[in-house]
């Protein structure tokens, strides 16, 4: 999504609004953050992302 020196979730956030229609969305550990399953579940989408490690 975007450059090896780019936060994951600036692209994922600049994204949000144009994922499609789905069900769930798998994503890495990379994604766990709170607001993406928030903004996600408000969208309908059920995440299956893997918890922190801690």
């Amino acid at each position: 999504m975007t450059a090896g020196q780019i936060n994951d979730y600036t692209g994922a956030s600049a994204l949000l609004d144009s994922l499609p229609m789905a069900q769930w969305i798998l994503a890495d550990r990379s994604y766990v953050a709170d607001w993406f399953r928030d903004a996600l579940e408000k969208k309908g989408i059920k995440s299956c992302i893997q918890g922190r490690k801690s």
